[in-house]
């Protein structure tokens, strides 16, 4: 059985979002990462001490996208690439999500709501969401051509931007000025399997 390593309060919630699509049989073993991701044996399972760490029947591997890259591969049918340039496209925007999104969207996120009030700086969370006009716009630009950004279907690449964005409400980004992004987000984020 696939045993998926984290909690859903971290990047191991995309593995979990992914794997309830896939539908395959699983065992989410609670992983977290400021605590048992430390210990000596999780470093058996993951060396660098973070979550979410995947065993599928032997195959372990680590990176949540890289995860759901594999997962949508072996398992996700239509989630999966078609082709090369699906797969192509996949990883394009999976690496875009982390590069370009996550930065921005974490430190809002970090000093907006999870860090205690007194460690907040307000103006490293308004830097943060600043960091987002251009990738917010390019993404909306993006979907104004299309529904979806791979081949025309809900896929992985949808999944794996949309997690990252997830916690743009929570965290008080202002996606007000990208209402076809709006959009996808919520055709995304109200799929059954992510909302567990």
């Amino acid at each position: 059985m696939i045993k998926l390593y984290g909690t859903p309060l971290s990047r191991a919630a995309r593995c979990l979002w992914m794997l309830r699509e896939v539908g395959v049989p699983f065992e989410n073993v609670p992983t977290h990462f400021a605590g048992e991701a430390q210990s000596a044996e999780f470093r058996k399972i993951n060396p660098n001490g973070r979550v979410p760490a995947l065993d599928d029947d032997g195959l372990v591997l680590f990176e949540s996208l890289a995860i759901n890259l594999h997962l949508a591969e072996k398992y996700g049918k239509d989630l999966g690439p078609r082709d090369q340039t699906e797969r192509a496209q996949q990883v394009q925007w999976s690496i875009w999500a982390v590069t370009e999104l996550e930065p921005g969207v974490i430190d809002a996120f970090l000093h907006r709501v999870m860090l205690p009030e007194a460690q907040r700086n307000a103006k490293l969370a308004d830097a943060g969401e600043a960091k987002l006009a251009r990738p917010l716009a390019v993404l909306d630009a993006e979907l104004g051509r299309r529904d979806w950004l791979v081949g025309g279907r809900f896929t992985v690449a949808d999944l794996n931007v949309a997690s990252v964005l997830m916690v743009a409400p929570i965290a008080r980004i202002d996606l007000t000025s990208f209402p076809r992004l709006q959009r996808w987000l919520g055709a995304c984020t109200t799929r059954p399997a992510a909302r567990g």
